[in-house]
C-alpha cells in the first residue's frame, strides 16, 4: 500500500518539478566528479615535484634584478700613423682570428725610411770592419775605431726605429672575435689615435647586474643562480666570478659579474634578462651558513 501511495504521489507530481530535481541531482554529481579530478591532479603534481623537483625556477619569489650580457674582452682599435687607409679586411658581423690583419695603411714613406736605415747600417758595419783591420796594422788610432763602432750602434738604432714604424702600418687582431662597429672607411686619411674599429670577443661572455649591498653577508664568489634571457626565452645557470670594488652609497648596491656555465652559442653581447636570486635571510642571520648556494 505504501509503494502504491508513493507511486501515486509521483504520478501526481508536476512534470516540471520532476525535471528540476533530476537536473539538481545531475549537477551535484558533476560538481563532485570535477572536485575529485582536481584533487587527483593536485596530488599528482605534488608527487612529481617531490620526485623530480620543479622544472623551472619560480621567478615570482625573487626581486626584480635586471642583468645584461657583456663581452669579457672588447676594444676600440685605432692607428698610430698619419696615413691613408689602403684596406679594411673586416666588416660588421664578420669573425676573425687572433693575429689577422684588420686594417692596412699606406706606408710607402715608412718603408723607404726603413730601407735607408738598413743601407746606412751596412755602410757603418763595413767601415768598422776596415778600421778594425787598420788598427791591427797600427795604421789608425783607437779613437777612430771607437767612433766607427758608435756609428754602427747609431745605425742599428735607426733600423730598430724604422722597423717599429713599419710595424704600425697594419693593425692585427688582439684576440679572436667579431667586428661590431666600423668607424672609418677604405681610402680615408686617418690620424693617430682616431677610432677605426670596435671589436669584441663573443666567445667569452659575462653577466653584469646590480645587487643590494647588504647581500654581501651571504652572496659570495661561487654562488650560482638562474638567468632568464628575454631574447632567447631560455634559462641559463650563472656562477658569480667577482664582485665590484666599491658600493654605490646612493643606491646602496654593488655590481656583480657572473659567468654562464653551460655553453650557449646563441647568446650575444647586449642581450638582457632577469636574474633569479632569492635573498638568503637565514644566511645573514647565521654566521655558520654556507657561503655559496644553488637555488
Amino acid at each position: 500500500m505504501a509503494e502504491l501511495g508513493q507511486s501515486r504521489v509521483s504520478a501526481e507530481m508536476p512534470v516540471g518539478r520532476q525535471w528540476r530535481q533530476r537536473v539538481r541531482r545531475a549537477t551535484s554529481t558533476c560538481v563532485a566528479a570535477c572536485a575529485a579530478l582536481v584533487a587527483l591532479a593536485t596530488l599528482a603534481a605534488q608527487a612529481q615535484s617531490v620526485a623530480h623537483g620543479p622544472l623551472e625556477p619560480d621567478f615570482r619569489a625573487a626581486p626584480e634584478l635586471r642583468a645584461q650580457i657583456t663581452a669579457r674582452h672588447y676594444s676600440t682599435l685605432s692607428g698610430e700613423l698619419a696615413a691613408q687607409i689602403i684596406q679594411i679586411r673586416t666588416n660588421i658581423g664578420l669573425h676573425f682570428k687572433k693575429g689577422d690583419v684588420l686594417v692596412e695603411f699606406d706606408c710607402a714613406v715608412q718603408r723607404a725610411q726603413d730601407a735607408h736605415a738598413r743601407a746606412t747600417l751596412v755602410q757603418a758595419e763595413k767601415t768598422y770592419a776596415i778600421d778594425t783591420r787598420l788598427v791591427q796594422l797600427k795604421s789608425m788610432g783607437v779613437l777612430e775605431l771607437e767612433v766607427a763602432e758608435a756609428e754602427v750602434a747609431k745605425a742599428k738604432a735607426n733600423v730598430a726605429a724604422s722597423e717599429a714604424a713599419v710595424s704600425k702600418c697594419t693593425i692585427p687582431a688582439p684576440f679572436d672575435g667579431v667586428t661590431v662597429d666600423q668607424k672609418a672607411q677604405q681610402f680615408q686619411y686617418a690620424t693617430p689615435g682616431q677610432p677605426l674599429l670596435d671589436i669584441i670577443d663573443d666567445s667569452n661572455l659575462d653577466v653584469e647586474l646590480l645587487v643590494p649591498s647588504h647581500w654581501l653577508v651571504w652572496l659570495k664568489i661561487g654562488y650560482t643562480f638562474d638567468l632568464h634571457v628575454e631574447e632567447t626565452d631560455k634559462i641559463y645557470q650563472v656562477k658569480v666570478m667577482r664582485l665590484g670594488g666599491r658600493v654605490d652609497p646612493v643606491s646602496q648596491s654593488i655590481k656583480l659579474y657572473g659567468e654562464i656555465l653551460s655553453g650557449a652559442k646563441e647568446l650575444m653581447a647586449g642581450m638582457s634578462g632577469r636574474a633569479n636570486i632569492i635573498p638568503n635571510n637565514s644566511a645573514s642571520e647565521s654566521p655558520s651558513s654556507p657561503a655559496s648556494h644553488t637555488p
